[in-house]
């Protein structure tokens, strides 16, 4: 009898800006995840996007999880090391015919979602019905341009849809729906590869079993089981929680101004404390409260 398979869970901050509870509260649920069964937890920088990532955030973060009384197995990896792995992975897909790109600005975007055939937050496809000499030619004049998968090429590559079955732990299965994404970017005009491609690639690559993460990112799961299913990938068990909100009912995030883990930190909280409370359900007087 083969020995059972220990959990390997992760983290994966983008230090664009300082952590705050919410991401106090999952990192805290993919690190217990992973030590109830005697697995490993893991923590990934997710450093890609060059015109938004600080370094110096990079200390802040693990300072702030050991604050909490998390500690990470190994490494630390970064998504800016593994460029190749990433283009790699567009050429093969490019090589299938499941890539095209995509000119559109974020304007001409928006325009065409609030246009009265738009559907809500789905790229229309505009690009996608460029003849390739059109393509070609904006190329050579240097528009720039994002590589977008075709989903329903992709889908169809497939043939069998049962094969994108996935399991949550909390939703049970699920058949993933890649079309209610639309045409997702792969490669941004800005960075090589966008996080719907590096996530899934990294997980892959750190063999990660379980994936823990914010019920916001739910619908995202549909188009990485989609990429692992067309780049012959494992697919992890999935655990997608409950998200902390602030008193005014809104999620806790960076843009919302969410108090941040060092300035709690600095101001000389017990990290542990404050990580036992977030396991039962419960946060300080004035940081709101959780929905798990």
């Amino acid at each position: 009898m083969n020995p059972p398979v220990l959990p390997v869970t992760r983290f994966a901050p983008s230090p664009t800006g300082k952590l705050h509870l919410g991401h106090a509260f999952s990192a805290i649920q993919a690190h217990d995840r992973a030590r109830a069964e005697g697995g490993r937890f893991l923590l990934r920088i997710e450093d890609i996007d060059g015109a938004r990532s600080r370094p110096e955030h990079v200390a802040t973060i693990e300072a702030d999880l050991r604050w909490l009384g998390l500690e990470w197995d190994g490494p630390v990896l970064f998504q800016s090391t593994r460029l190749e792995v990433y283009a790699a992975a567009l050429e093969r897909l490019r090589g299938m015919g499941l890539l095209y790109p995509c000119f559109c600005t974020r304007a001409e975007i928006a325009a065409s979602l609030s246009a009265p055939h738009g559907v809500e937050g789905i790229y229309p496809g505009t690009c996608r019905a460029l003849s390739e000499g059109e393509r070609a030619a904006r190329v050579a004049a240097g528009v720039p341009y994002a590589w977008r998968l075709d989903v329903a090429e992709a889908v169809a590559y497939l043939e069998d849809p049962e094969v994108l079955l996935w399991h949550d732990e909390i939703a049970g299965d699920v058949i993933a729906d890649p079309l209610s994404a639309g045409d997702v970017v792969l490669a941004r005009k800005d960075a090589p590869a966008s996080y719907h491609l590096a996530v899934t690639l990294d997980d892959a690559a750190q063999g990660i079993t379980h994936v823990v993460r914010g019920v916001d990112l739910f619908a995202a799961t549909h188009v990485h089981r989609l990429l692992q299913a067309l780049l012959d990938l494992p697919t992890p068990i999935y655990r997608h929680h409950a998200l902390l909100t602030g008193a005014d009912g809104e999620r806790l995030a960076k843009r919302h101004g969410a108090p941040t883990l060092e300035s709690v930190r600095l101001r000389g909280d017990d990290g542990r404390a404050l990580a036992d409370l977030l396991r039962n359900g419960a946060l300080p007087i004035g940081f709101g409260h959780a929905n798990a």
